[in-house]
């Protein structure tokens, strides 16, 4: 799942995602990340600043919870200067804005194969 509030980046990493052969779903909404019931994604690529919501907290809560803290995630922000409060919320991997799409396909491959 893709989660960014940025429209452009959502459709172009869903776009890369699905050549690649994954099932992609994704949001610009933080909220709907908080109401998932079930149908938990594989991996979570989750953008630090989302319109009205911290990706940070998002993390910290998923990861506190104990139906979705196995849930890989990704966070990724066009700031480099975040990166530590990213793991400190408990990201399991940080990708910087730009990215190269080599450096995200060997991050989810990574986070998937454990």
């Amino acid at each position: 799942m893709i989660a960014d509030d940025d429209p452009g980046i959502v459709d172009a990493v869903e776009i890369i995602l699905d050549f690649e052969g994954y099932q992609v779903s994704s949001t610009v909404n933080g909220a709907t990340i908080l109401d998932m019931k079930t149908e938990f994604p594989d991996l979570l690529l989750l953008d630090i600043w989302m319109s009205g919501f911290d990706g940070r907290d998002i993390c910290r809560k998923l990861k506190n919870d104990d139906t979705t803290k196995r849930i890989p995630i990704i966070m990724i922000s066009a700031s480099r200067d975040i990166e530590r409060s990213a793991y400190d919320a408990g990201a399991d991997d940080f990708l910087a804005k730009p990215f190269e799409i080599d450096e995200l396909l060997g991050k989810i491959r990574k986070l998937l194969e454990v």
